[in-house]
């Protein structure tokens, strides 16, 4: 038997400029209004975004759980779900776009439908898709492979890689990076890929400034970017 409660998964904006009328659906605002119980990535990142939409009562009022990169993998979140079975709705909310993608939330998810709790994804932002969508690339067939390795020698090696399987299965390849160490990335991308390989990078999505420009590596090599604290998408298609 299900719970009478169902987890929401609830994007978040990308950033931090732009209305969250903007880019969050009028429906999925109201269903979040409504939410009284929160699964969060980071508690004041949550907070703020609560108090953009106008939540409507005083946020301390609200109750609040952190599952983040810092969640021990032994750590029983069993209680984030309770409140479901005592009849309430609770929100699954990432830091920013669509919870449990390239999202510690998965978890959670899983979690619920172990406990028979109805899940319900909602519209919202995604990086990726909105990524994918503007790159002009094999929309498909593509695969969203997460973060690369940190290591210089490592992340080079996978870079070869993934080009290897994009060419041999014509499969546009997804990947994403923290925001300090994209001109690292880059710098590799532009260093072992092929000059014909078409590279598309999408930075700072739904903001004024945002960038998204897909060319060979070729002619990246000749094109000065900045994408310093700036959150990115990079896309690979080998052809």
């Amino acid at each position: 038997m299900t719970s009478a409660g169902k987890l929401y998964l609830i994007p978040a904006p990308l950033g931090e400029s732009a209305p969250v009328e903007a880019v969050i659906p009028t429906g999925t605002l109201e269903i979040l209004r409504s939410i009284r119980y929160f699964v969060v990535e980071e508690l004041r990142t949550a907070r703020r975004y609560l108090s953009k939409v106008g939540i409507g009562v005083p946020i301390d009022s609200l109750h609040f759980f952190e599952l983040n990169e810092h969640t021990s993998p032994e750590q029983d979140i069993s209680d984030y779900l309770q409140a479901a079975f005592e009849g309430h709705n609770i929100a699954l909310l990432s830091e920013a776009g669509a919870p449990a993608v390239a999202d510690p939330g998965a978890r959670l998810v899983r979690l619920a439908h172990q406990k028979n709790i109805e899940v319900v994804p909602l519209t919202g932002p995604s990086s990726l898709l909105l990524a994918l969508m503007a790159s002009g690339l094999n929309g498909q067939s593509f695969a969203f492979v997460g973060y690369l390795p940190v290591k210089p020698h490592e992340r080079q090696q996978r870079l070869r890689l993934l080009e290897k399987r994009s060419a041999a299965e014509q499969q546009t390849q997804l990947f994403i990076e923290t925001p300090y160490r994209n001109e690292a990335l880059l710098a590799d991308i532009l260093k072992v890929c092929r000059p014909n390989t078409l590279l598309c990078v999408a930075a700072n999505l739904t903001e004024p400034d945002a960038f998204i420009k897909t060319q060979t590596i070729a002619e990246w090599k000749t094109t000065p970017v900045d994408l310093r604290k700036k959150p990115c998408v990079f896309l690979l298609m080998a052809q």
